[in-house]
């Protein structure tokens, strides 16, 4: 709550999975409310006719479990099994951080063998980032294919021009993390902004998504006194998403580096945007291949001069424009996902 990114994933998905004459039927296992057993007996009598299926399998840690044991879908796809259905799991979530903590050490090795369980017993596996990214997998993957995600967003692959003389310039930030992470996010956003104040002219922040309204205030002392243009917003509407990011002149993310199930990046390439964020090059082709500019973890120096060099010339700008469509047309549009999950499910064996 407020928003279901994996119901999302399943509506884009459904859509471009029947331009190809595949239904997909989306159904809930609502543990959080009839608790394990409930759930289990619920998808147990919704099942009784999934003989020889493609059940998709969605797999988030916190997805299958509030405190991150995601046990539960390790019983899901029993009941797939004994069911006779034909299980794809689609892993969103698959990368763990390390942690000094005991508490966490013991939670990422259940997720590691809960997830290293659900790739032994499926029949296909989707793996949302490229599989040499992921330690845990075992070395046979002949089973395994790399489909990033699409944006959960209506799409704007318009054609545009950009001018250094346009002002203001508009940098649009879509969610912000919170808890203890918000301070250091709000610092990055702050610094790049006023950084671009400096050297470029007059910006406009629209800050909008998850955690916004909760870091409102954070964000104007931050930027007290600067003269930028701050307009805050939370949870609004995919297409007013697509509509701020249309008109922006470029896209900051700071929550986390950005991969291949990043959403709200990919939303910018969607919408032919340049994207400045956290990530190393040459870790993930599909993100190489869009208009994004990546700065080593945490250097929030080099992102908001990275964020300068991009609203400063006109020919980057452009450039990273154009990768970004190409980039949408190729590897992140619903169609070309579709078109890689068709073909993975059609084939004997999958390339990764």
């Amino acid at each position: 709550m407020p928003t279901d990114a994996l119901e999302d994933y399943c509506t884009f998905l459904s859509q471009g999975l029947l331009h190809r004459g595949i239904e997909l039927k989306r159904v809930r296992v609502p543990w959080n409310e009839k608790g394990w057993a409930g759930a289990l007996r619920k998808l147990w009598s919704e099942s009784a006719d999934w003989r020889g299926d493609w059940i998709l399998l969605q797999y988030t840690a916190l997805g299958w479990s509030d405190r991150g044991f995601p046990l539960l879908a390790l019983m899901v796809q029993e009941v797939l099994r004994r069911r006779a259905a034909r299980c794809v799991v689609v892993f969103h979530d698959a990368s763990l951080s390390a942690s000094p903590r005991l508490r966490d050490r013991v939670r990422n090795a259940v997720q590691n063998w809960t997830m290293r369980k659900l790739f032994e017993q499926s029949e296909r596996v989707v793996l949302t980032v490229p599989p040499e990214t992921l330690h845990w997998l075992p070395s046979d993957r002949t089973r395994a294919g790399f489909i990033p995600i699409g944006a959960n967003v209506p799409e704007n692959r318009g054609n545009r021009t950009f001018s250094a003389q346009q002002t203001p310039k508009i940098v649009a930030v879509f969610s912000v993390t919170g808890g203890d992470t918000q301070s250091q996010e709000v610092h990055d956003i702050a610094l790049a902004a006023r950084r671009v104040k400096q050297r470029v002219g007059p910006i406009r922040l629209e800050v909008f998504g998850r955690g916004c309204e909760e870091a409102r205030e954070s964000l104007e002392r931050a930027l007290n006194g600067s003269g930028i243009e701050l307009r805050v917003r939370g949870v609004v509407p995919a297409e007013e998403i697509t509509r701020t990011l249309a008109t922006a002149h470029a896209l900051l993310c700071v929550r986390g580096v950005i991969t291949s199930r990043r959403g709200t990046a990919i939303a910018g390439i969607a919408c032919g945007l340049p994207v400045v964020g956290y990530g190393q090059s040459g870790s993930n082709p599909v993100i190489d291949a869009a208009g994004i500019r990546l700065v080593p973890w945490h250097n929030s120096e080099m992102l908001a001069d990275g964020l300068v060099q991009v609203l400063i010339d006109e020919k980057i700008w452009q450039d990273m424009h154009e990768k970004s469509l190409r980039a949408q047309v190729e590897y992140f549009s619903w169609d070309a996902i579709a078109g890689r999950l068709a073909s993975m499910l059609e084939s004997q064996v999958v390339q990764a």
